[in-house]
């Protein structure tokens, strides 16, 4: 058979549009003043014309791109991002101590305020004050009726806690109640101290944040406790999906780990959602031979990543047309009961 013109084999595919990124970030002004006025951290301070928040040893910058709606936007544009889920950078409110929920209302504000102006653009994932139960469960409540939030942005550690913890679990099980997805995201990883080095926390540390937080949910029956609990993971789910099946071999011939699970490790981790951001397309090809394509959904982790950078990795797997409209929107409309 003849080898195909060199300029039909090299023909671009045609542009995605119609995507809904599942992962979006933007700093908040209001909070960026008030950790300016902090002594302790989360401090944000300026330094030679350029702003850095930090948190122990990890020091992040601040550029002004960062609080830029309109840019925002036009990056959206330029990749054809229909809707975005907007949620606030960490720290989440679990940082603040006492001032925890009047952080999350800050916080909550700031999102629905943008959502109200850019209603067709973007949608709402609020955060709460962990370190006060109840005002978590007041909060939440507020943010699902009041503000007409669609999801819960949750860090993967609580300023050094769980999320499976047993004193988050009523949490969770009014998530579950509301029908709003969870959504798992790092903060300040826990093995700060290990990865720091080389300037790895954000790369190799959110990553193992992402693995043990939700390794812990799966491990912890969660799942069964809360059968209707939306949970979703960023990054591919970090490393579980690729190290997942020595968890099964733990629980199943090993007989290691939690007595009262009904299912494999495994089966747990097919039944919830992981997002595509990695700029990695054998990444993604094994998340989606995995997964399968109705528990993916695309993301771009701007302003942190590009979204070129996903984008371009997606439109190399041999994907159906129907894979590619499940994970680049079909699947977050159903999720998030978008219009």
């Amino acid at each position: 058979m003849a080898a195909l013109p060199a300029a039909v084999a090299a023909a671009p595919r045609p542009a995605l549009t119609g995507l809904i990124d599942c992962q979006s970030h933007l700093f908040s002004p209001e909070l960026l003043a008030l950790m300016e006025k902090r002594t302790a951290d989360p401090v944000v301070y300026t330094r030679e014309g350029t702003r850095y928040l930090r948190m122990g040893d990890w020091l992040r910058k601040v550029p002004p791109l960062y609080l830029d709606v309109p840019a925002k936007l036009a990056t959206m544009d330029a990749a054809g991002i229909a809707m975005t889920a907007l949620s606030i950078n960490d720290p989440g409110p679990e940082w603040f101590g006492a001032d925890g929920p009047a952080v999350a209302r800050v916080a909550n504000d700031f999102v629905a305020g943008l959502v109200r102006k850019h209603p067709t653009r973007f949608f709402g994932l609020c955060v709460l004050p962990w370190q006060d139960v109840g005002a978590s469960l007041v909060e939440l409540d507020r943010c699902a009726k009041q503000l007409g939030m669609r999801g819960l942005l949750l860090y993967t550690n609580l300023a050094g806690r769980f999320p499976d913890e047993p004193e988050f679990r009523p949490v969770l099980a009014r998530c579950a109640e509301l029908g709003l997805p969870v959504l798992l995201h790092p903060a300040k990883p826990i093995t700060t101290e290990f990865v720091k080095g080389y300037e790895m926390t954000s790369s190799l540390g959110n990553m193992f944040d992402n693995t043990i937080a939700l390794t812990r949910l799966i491990m912890s029956g969660v799942l069964d406790e809360l059968p209707k609990l939306k949970l979703v993971c960023p990054h591919l789910g970090g490393t579980l999906p690729y190290i997942i099946g020595r968890l099964d071999h733990q629980v199943a011939v090993l007989k290691r780990g939690p007595k009262n699970l009904t299912r494999l490790p495994s089966e747990y981790l097919k039944s919830v959602w992981l997002d595509i951001v990695s700029p990695l397309p054998q990444a993604m090809k094994f998340a989606v031979e995995f997964m399968g394509a109705e528990r993916l959904l695309f993301a771009s982790d701007h302003p942190w990543v590009e979204p070129k950078a996903i984008l371009d990795a997606f439109q190399t797997l041999d994907l159906t047309p129907a894979q590619q409209r499940l994970i680049g929107s079909d699947n977050a409309r159903m999720l998030f009961r978008l219009a």
